[in-house]
């Protein structure tokens, strides 16, 4: 089995003030091209660990590893960089550009990351390939963000997190806003794609439905501990 596409090891994170806590990880990890659905409540921490993953906060001890690269020992700067080459963020509320166009919006990462532009051949036609794979309509790749249903703009956010095959794919709570037939049909999309690239996939959720599309399912409170301030 190849090593994991993420690895953490005995993290942990206290944020300080009077309604603060901390979050302890011993160990969480994902292999290559596994999918995983991490459950929990709203307060349980999701939040948190996902920004001790992409490196938006550095833990006050422990270590995080995604593709073989120890983040917490990165400065700022460099772990903006390496985050914007190996890790694919699928927001909640998709964080589009509302006035560029799909393709625009999909091409984002891209500019911020070499690395990841140079994995693929041409990526104005890769941006289109995505759109098709996903079901935007031909014309949908020239069109504003803000002309696009919802289900099309999270389709959008799904290519953008795509493109450049990051390694690993990071999926904030983006079903919250689905019924059950757009979830279903948004999961099948979403797995094609991720198959056919041996992408690594943490998505975080309070939906354990879901669970049956994973190829293991966590709650968070069987890896994390968090203890919340006096108050």
């Amino acid at each position: 089995m190849a090593g994991p596409v993420l690895d953490i090891s005995d993290v942990a994170y206290r944020w300080r003030g009077q309604a603060g806590f901390s979050l302890t990880v011993p160990h969480l990890s994902v292999a290559k091209g596994e999918s995983v659905l991490l459950l929990g409540e709203s307060g349980s921490g999701k939040s948190t660990l996902l920004s001790l993953i992409c490196g938006t906060i550095l833990p006050d001890q422990g270590k995080v590893t995604i593709a073989g690269t120890e983040i917490t020992s990165l400065s700022g700067g460099a772990r903006d960089k390496f985050r914007a080459e190996q890790i694919g963020v699928i927001f909640q509320q998709f964080n589009l550009l509302p006035f560029a166009s799909v393709r625009d919006n999909i091409l984002l990462p891209l500019r911020f990351a070499p690395i990841r532009r140079n994995r693929v051949a041409d990526a104005a036609t890769e941006a289109e390939k995505l759109c098709s794979a996903l079901g935007l309509p031909d014309h949908a790749v020239e069109a504003k963000a803000t002309a696009l249903s919802v289900g099309q703009q999270q389709r959008v956010a799904v290519a953008r997190a795509l493109i450049g095959q990051p390694p690993l794919i990071i999926a904030d709570e983006p079903t919250s806003a689905l019924d059950a037939n757009s979830q279903a049909a948004f999961l099948d999309l979403l797995f094609a794609q991720i198959t056919a690239h041996e992408t690594s996939l943490l998505m975080v959720s309070h939906d354990p439905r879901l669970g049956e599309r994973f190829d293991r399912v966590i709650q968070i409170e069987d890896i994390a501990q968090i203890e919340r301030a006096a108050t």
